[in-house]
């Protein structure tokens, strides 16, 4: 008699992964998800969302800066003049004193994210 093989063992049941978060990484996809969790037409989350960048360029602008709060504060700083080197050639170059936008990431955020 010829032998028996032995029984295969079942495969193993794959581990359950998590739930997989999709994070929008356009314009577009943004807006889509933003109209999709609202309950709104995808006009008026582009509306909302045109809304929400001019409050932040404008109060990036006042003296004391604006705040998304649980996101960011933004406001403009100085950037003095300096000497840099040309990596290449070794050559000095002045860089003009610069305005620039600061952005703080803040607490909740980093909660959040981290």
């Amino acid at each position: 008699m010829p032998a028996k093989k032995p029984a295969a063992k079942p495969a193993a049941k794959p581990a359950k992964k998590a739930a997989k978060v999709v994070v929008p990484t356009t314009k577009a996809a943004i807006i889509a998800e933003i109209a999709a969790k609202a309950g709104i037409t995808k006009v008026q989350a582009e509306n909302a969302y045109a809304t929400l960048l001019a409050i932040a360029y404008a109060g990036a602008k006042l003296p004391a800066g604006s705040t998304l709060p649980g996101l960011v504060k933004l406001s403009i700083g100085k950037r003095a003049a300096r000497v840099a080197r040309n990596p290449q050639t070794g050559a000095e170059i002045k860089v003009p004193a610069a305005k620039v936008v600061k952005a703080k990431v803040l607490k909740a955020l980093k909660d959040g994210a981290l």
